[in-house]
């Protein structure tokens, strides 16, 4: 059985001046967006060394109370913590049993953190894949919000995070990566997720980005 996670450095997050140029200058739109935490269960963060986790962690709760705040509506992914066999299918050809290896030893493993709980007006989705629109309902929630825009963040950055911004841009939903609000293996494996979606599929931006988007939708709605 293949080890399911590698443990992880700490390294640092990109800056905005390091970011890869796009194709698309698609911006936040407030009335379009919604926000996706993907993955941040305590299983999937074990693995960090420090940063970026907390700067990660921090940022995605500060793009979250601003989305509540705003309307935009905030989506979570979360793997279940038991799954049978047939519902894992080839994930556990690469990465063993996950989250199910510890349920038993550690029955807090497939929690969200503390930090990002989903607030009462937030949906879970049950993940099963690595993109977040396979086996869920999201796209149908997109769509039935009226929401051609996806803001994600979370992790693993070029695993589900990427392979979700790349299903969004496939079914015509505008996908923004969230550079400082990602977390990923390695530095290298980052950068790698932001250039692919720069160059392939999306937007990159940054938390102050976003933030900036929607308080500026808010005050236009304002005056």
């Amino acid at each position: 059985m293949r080890v399911s996670l590698p443990k992880i450095q700490p390294y640092p997050l990109p800056e905005a001046a390091e970011l890869p140029s796009g194709r698309v200058d698609w911006q936040v739109d407030p009335s379009r967006a919604a926000l996706l935490v993907h993955d941040m269960q305590r299983y999937f963060l074990a693995p960090y060394a420090g940063s970026p986790i907390p700067e990660v962690v921090a940022n995605v709760a500060a793009l979250a109370d601003a989305c509540r705040e705003r309307g935009v509506p905030v989506f979570y992914t979360a793997q279940p913590g038991r799954q049978d066999p047939a519902d894992r299918g080839l994930l556990t050809q690469f990465w063993g049993d996950g989250i199910g290896a510890v349920i038993d030893t550690d029955p807090t493993a497939a929690d969200i953190v503390d930090d990002l709980a989903p607030g009462p007006d937030d949906t879970v989705l049950e993940k099963w894949r690595y993109s977040a629109f396979q086996r869920s309902a999201l796209a149908e929630l997109l769509a039935a919000s009226g929401r051609d825009q996806l803001v994600v963040t979370g992790v693993y950055a070029h695993i589900g995070c990427q392979t979700t911004a790349v299903e969004a841009f496939m079914r015509d939903v505008q996908p923004f990566l969230v550079a400082d609000a990602v977390a990923d293996f390695s530095r290298a494996h980052h950068d790698q997720a932001c250039d692919y979606v720069a160059s392939r599929c999306g937007v990159v931006t940054t938390t102050a980005d976003v933030r900036a988007a929607l308080a500026a939708e808010m005050t236009t709605g304002v005056s």
